[in-house]
């Protein structure tokens, strides 16, 4: 999902800039992104497509000069079928492409990851399906009468940068910044607890052990729930020290209170959230 985000440290939301508040109480800032960035995405999205095509296209001729006519004409032949099922294959190439990237592949498309763009939904959390399918079944309202006329204009008449697809499923096109990644990938730990404190004035000290957390009790929190962590950990590092401890102890309290545990004693607020993110990534895997 989700890391994208900046946890919000005081600043006022500007013109590009939309700023959500969670249910968690925790401001997040989403930088908005434009039609020049979308339009590169789109580019990129559009000439894999092409090549998709392509393929399509050259598997067409191949499979249609080599297959044996049908002889029997009420029975029809096996080349049509093969012609139809060719193309309900590109229909999906052209719907399902975004549909399906952006559903399952955190809101992101190849174009949208290779400009570090992602969809959201308006409250912050990740796209599901069901608004991956309604922003892009209106794609082809967006791109009348050409060159996505309808959702520039749309873009233009509205602070958020929303076409028409995205007023209808309550989602927006924000941008991801490449120093704003998961604290936890795979089964590899990254903190930025000890950036935090090679900018301050006293020595780093050695990392505390991992929380030891019940992963039953983890397994109770959601993958919003995680998306959460990772936007706190994603801009951690630009947000004060007080600030930060303070955001942490909360994020903590209420997730280990929707766990139904206590929070450890002596734990850090910060090493609380890193476990529950290492243990809810490996639930998912």
């Amino acid at each position: 999902m989700t890391h994208m985000s900046a946890i919000d440290s005081g600043a006022a939301e500007t013109p590009d800039q939309l700023t959500i508040e969670t249910p968690e109480q925790v401001a997040i800032r989403f930088p908005l992104a434009g039609v020049g960035s979308r339009f590169l995405a789109l580019l990129t999205d559009s000439l894999i497509q092409v090549a998709g095509y392509v393929v399509l296209i050259l598997l067409l001729v191949l499979i249609a000069t080599n297959l044996p006519k049908s002889p029997a004409p009420a029975g029809g032949s096996g080349e049509k079928w093969v012609i139809a099922f060719l193309i309900i294959l590109g229909f999906l190439l052209y719907w399902g492409y975004f549909t399906l990237f952006e559903a399952f592949w955190n809101g992101q498309t190849p174009g949208k990851k290779l400009c570090r763009l992602r969809v959201i939904r308006d409250s912050g959390r990740q796209i599901t399906l069901f608004e991956s399918m309604t922003r892009n079944l209106l794609r082809f309202i967006d791109q009348m009468p050409g060159f996505y006329a309808v959702g520039v204009v749309a873009m233009w008449c509205n602070r958020q940068n929303k076409r028409l697809g995205d007023l209808a499923a309550g989602t927006l096109v924000v941008h991801e910044r490449a120093a704003e990644m998961p604290v936890w990938s795979g089964g590899a730990s990254r903190t930025i607890t000890a950036q935090v404190f090679a900018q301050a004035a006293t020595p780093t000290p050695a990392a505390p052990p991992p929380v030891d957390l019940p992963a039953d009790a983890v397994a109770r929190l959601s993958a919003d729930d995680l998306n959460v962590i990772d936007h706190f950990f994603a801009r951690a590092i630009d947000i004060d020290i007080p600030r930060r401890e303070q955001l942490a102890a909360r994020l903590a309290g209420q997730m280990t209170a929707r766990m139904g545990v206590e929070m450890p004693p002596g734990a850090m607020p910060e090493r609380v959230l890193e476990s529950i993110a290492h243990i809810l990534r490996g639930l998912r895997r």
